[in-house]
């Protein structure tokens, strides 16, 4: 707990909501370094959850004075820093305006592994409520569209969509499975795993009516980028590179990561049809 949250009275209730079911709080702050160390030694995980806002500014120092701290106590067993999306390791090509998430992503991970702390990476790849909830539209709305929905290219590369729940559950599984040591967890239940074109359908299915589809093509999409302010050119850059390109599966895992739903078939993910019923 950092006690530069002050008076953010949701963030309050929530580390509230986490004491009634259990949770020890500790407080520690990114301005005190050695308070990091000292609430680190009191656990044996470190999962960050710094928001991907914070990434886009000088915060990521933030991540990197945790990764000083958790070298110094050195008890950690297993380090899952602030990711949660797109492996970035796999995005060297993409386009300038969005390269600075991934390299300052790139930036933690080199840190973590040259201090030799044991790590888990997580690409959730899409998260529900930025991608299933208004069907991926760039309208600065994050609920579904009501007559018109924009396609783009296609419609037809595949995508990963995730319930951000289901993220935390195959996070969790992970922080003491050898089989993760130093890996990265892809999440990609097959059920998830649907194009541009599909999740619209379900939409349509669910609100029992059909949609106008307009496509856009790559080049018209790229050239609506131009006269953006670079934080919204970074957001239309993610677009691209899921629904253009397929980056979230246009490569095979190999054998320095493992696929979610296939390491914890336990798991009962949430399917994008189930999470499309809270809109309606």
């Amino acid at each position: 707990m950092r006690p530069e949250i002050g008076y953010d009275i949701e963030k309050i209730q929530m580390l509230l909501s986490f004491k009634e079911q259990g949770a020890r709080l500790v407080e520690g702050s990114f301005s005190d370094h050695q308070s990091l160390v000292d609430a680190v030694k009191q656990v044996d995980v470190v999962i960050c959850t710094m928001s991907g806002v914070q990434f886009r500014s000088h915060n990521i120092l933030l991540q990197l004075k945790l990764v000083d701290a958790i070298k110094e106590a050195g008890n950690i067993k297993r380090f899952l820093p602030s990711e949660f999306g797109i492996d970035p390791a796999r995005m060297g090509h993409t386009l300038e305006t969005g390269k600075e998430t991934f390299g300052d992503k790139m930036i933690v991970r080199k840190a973590i592994e040259e201090a030799e702390i044991p790590y888990t990476y997580i690409s959730a790849n899409c998260f529900g409520g930025y991608f299933v909830g208004n069907l991926s539209q760039l309208n600065y709305s994050l609920m579904p569209p009501r007559d018109r929905v924009c396609i783009y290219g296609d419609g037809n590369q595949k995508v990963v969509f995730m319930d951000e729940d289901d993220v935390a559950t195959y996070t969790v599984k992970t922080v003491d499975d050898t089989r993760m040591l130093n890996k990265t967890l892809y999440l990609r239940p097959p059920e998830n795993i649907l194009t541009h074109n599909q999740l619209v359908e379900n939409w349509e299915k669910l609100a029992h009516k059909k949609f106008e589809k307009v496509h856009i093509c790559a080049q018209d999409f790229l050239a609506s980028m131009k006269d953006l302010e670079h934080g919204l050119q970074a957001g239309y850059a993610r677009i691209y590179h899921i629904y253009y390109e397929g980056c979230t599966m246009n490569f095979d895992i190999g054998e320095w990561g493992g696929e979610a739903s296939e390491l914890y078939p336990e798991v009962r993910y949430t399917r994008v049809h189930e999470y499309l019923q809270r809109y309606l």
